[in-house]
């Protein structure tokens, strides 16, 4: 350790114990599973900004303080899991308890768990989404390439669009001892057609999903050093209370912080906890945290009864109209009265062939739909109601005829089957519907602000549609029709903000992370393109407001033209930090250079393109500095509509 404390004089040590993380279905949100650290497990040691411009070297000084504490190259070298050396310092190794213990005790500072989330929604590469037609050649800044794996050739799959792809799993594999079935290596295409696409799958099909920390920041690094421009992470942990923004539990935003320093924008997910207040996740003030909206569209699906009285339901089923058929109630077919609830629905072949069935259920979620189809398909039946309460998530039931409607739309359709000596029933495939009739809202599950880090800091930031969005996905997927799928989450949020983002790069090349973000929520929509105000799914259903979708809805137009922005750089962060009563140790290890923070520093005065005061009394005056990014000549006069309650004066006011 002698030897290592010359060489990363600027960094205390932070050795994080590995965290194996699991995926709860597609929202993205994680629970996680701790080793037994009796055993051998993978731990991180993260050294912050790397010290020598030859990887080598990096990874020779890792070798070497494994060597000083285990007493022999070989183990060491058997020991090391992955070496992060290109874009900053540190590794991965399999250790005892003990011997993590020794190596954290010889510095006091070693401690946390480090939390990393570094995702794409990796599907199948053949789609049509990822032709490369109309591109040129491969950028020559661009230094990655492309891993074969199971089921995925790179001389195959990659081409001009999909670029790169690699995969890591070597950190699971240390820490879960077991093999992962490497079958589901992919892509999804994001918001900007000519973009080129590079994948780093660090997520893994085991027990609902897996994703390693180890193989999530050696991600970070290596997408670094092949030089991208964007990086989307669609996953938010799940766990509260937040960790600090140098506290090596929070690596996505130790992660994200190397990647800013280096002009790559980031862009993560708020999280699929709301609408409950205080659950948005992803919260370090250089990363865009995108929410979840619905769309300006819906798929009515008419339902019409034998007695000439039509009502509207929600589908996505996509078969032809197959006239009027018998309609069949399961709780009117015996004693059990719970036959007609959707989650367990009792059907016999011999009422249920050939007709219609309705069923009840107070479960708002579509996959009640979807498996309450499979089960009436099952048994002859030839379609499905589902009366359920109200949700922006639509089943989808493809070629089998089905419909969500409320309870009211449920009851008069039940009192019909009671009352008619032959009901029947037709259910017409849906249209789609876009446009003022179907007004945007920010989506129920969607994770709501403040920001419990600092609460100074608005997030989320953006919001973008996540709901009810058609993705490319895997021939293996069985719910997939023609290698896409329909998926909800502010998973699908963040490629749509990531695909704006890159557009503007092009447009822009000179703008900074900050500047982009700026841009964007400075010109988002607080109303629908229509006028139509933009409301909050919820109890209580209310108008949304900044800590439901940050600026508002995202404008990609009026991102290209901002006018003005709130630019920040390094040093704005680094009196972010210090604002926050970070140590200078901690800013010095994350930042790569020694930080002595000014005694008087206000978070207030952070370069955000927000102003958030929390529990303001009396007055406060705060700075913002702004760079004309319009016209040379350009004039700006400030408006002010100020909050109820308060009086906002303003210095200059053009």
């Amino acid at each position: 350790m002698d030897k290592m404390s010359n060489t990363f004089s600027f960094f205390t040590l932070l050795l994080v114990h590995l965290l194996v993380f699991l995926l709860d279905g597609h929202d993205k949100t994680l629970r996680l599973a701790v080793a037994d650290s009796s055993n051998v497990s993978v731990y991180i040691v993260y050294l912050g900004e790397r010290r020598h411009n030859d990887p080598k070297l990096v990874t020779d000084s890792h070798h070497d303080m494994l060597t000083n504490l285990m007493g022999s190259k070989e183990l060491a070298k058997e020991s090391m899991v992955y070496s992060y050396r290109h874009c900053f310092s540190g590794f991965a190794a399999k250790l005892t308890a003990s011997q993590a213990q020794q190596l954290s005790g010889k510095n006091k500072n070693l401690k946390g768990i480090c939390l990393v989330v570094l995702d794409e929604r990796l599907e199948w590469p053949e789609s049509k989404a990822f032709r490369d037609e109309g591109l040129g050649e491969i950028p020559s800044g661009w230094k990655g390439f492309c891993q074969s794996g199971d089921q995925f050739s790179a001389a195959k799959h990659c081409n001009k669009k999909l670029i790169g792809a690699r995969w890591f799993v070597d950190g699971l594999l240390a820490e879960i001892g077991r093999s992962v079935n490497l079958t589901r290596l992919g892509t999804a295409r994001g918001g900007a057609p000519r973009a080129r696409l590079a994948i780093y799958k660090v997520c893994w099909k085991l027990s609902g999903g897996l994703c390693a920390s180890a193989d999530i920041l050696k991600a970070f690094d290596e997408a670094i050093k092949d030089g991208v421009h964007v990086l989307t992470l669609s996953i938010a942990a799940a766990s509260l209370p937040l960790y600090s923004e140098v506290d090596g539990r929070d690596a996505i935003a130790i992660g994200s912080f190397h990647a800013i320093a280096r002009g790559i924008t980031v862009v993560c997910g708020a999280g699929n906890d709301g609408p409950s207040p205080q659950t948005v996740k992803n919260t370090a003030p250089w990363i865009i945290t995108v929410a979840a909206s619905t769309m300006d569209r819906a798929y009515p699906t008419q339902i019409t009864l034998g007695n000439n009285k039509t009502f509207q339901g929600q589908s996505i089923y996509t078969g032809k109209e197959e006239g009027f058929t018998g309609v069949f109630y399961p709780a009117d077919g015996g004693p059990d009265a719970t036959a007609g609830v959707c989650e367990g629905l009792t059907l016999s072949p011999n009422l249920v062939a050939g007709k219609v069935v309705l069923c009840f259920t107070t479960v708002s979620s579509p996959i009640v739909t979807q498996r309450a189809a499979l089960l009436v398909r099952a048994a002859g039946g030839v379609g499905v109601i589902v009366s359920k309460p109200p949700n922006d998530i639509t089943a989808r039931c493809r070629s089998f005829p089905c419909a969500e409607v409320d309870y009211e739309v449920g009851t008069q359709i039940l009192f019909y089957i009671r009352s008619a000596r032959h009901p029947v029933v037709k259910l017409s495939p849906p249209p789609t519907l876009v446009g003022k009739a179907v007004p945007a809202k920010i989506a129920e599950f969607s994770s709501r602000g403040p920001n419990t880090v600092a609460a100074s800091v608005l997030k989320p930031d953006i919001a973008a549609p996540g709901v009810q969005i058609i993705a490319a996905t895997s021939a293996l997927d069985t719910s997939a029709e023609e290698g896409f799928t329909m998926l909800s989450g502010t998973s699908m949020a963040t490629p749509h903000i990531a695909g704006i983002v890159a557009l503007l790069r092009a447009l822009h090349a000179d703008w900074s992370p900050a500047a982009i973000r700026s841009a964007l929520t400075t010109t988002a929509w607080t109303s629908d393109p229509y006028g139509v105000p933009i409301f909050a799914e919820g109890d209580p259903h209310k108008l949304a407001d900044p800590f439901d979708f940050g600026g508002g809805i995202a404008n990609p137009n009026g991102a290209a033209c901002p006018g003005l922005v709130y630019d920040m750089d390094e040093t704005d962060y680094i009196n972010y930090l210090c604002s926050m009563e970070y140590n200078n140790s901690a800013i010095s290890r994350l930042t790569g250079k020694p930080v002595m923070c000014p005694k008087t520093v206000s978070i207030l005065d952070v370069n955000l393109p927000s102003i958030t005061i929390p529990y303001l009394r009396n007055s406060t005056t705060l700075t913002r500095t702004v760079t004309n990014v319009g016209s040379t000549n350009s004039i700006y006069h400030v408006i002010v509509e100020p909050p109820t309650g308060t009086i906002v004066l303003v210095n200059p006011l053009y």
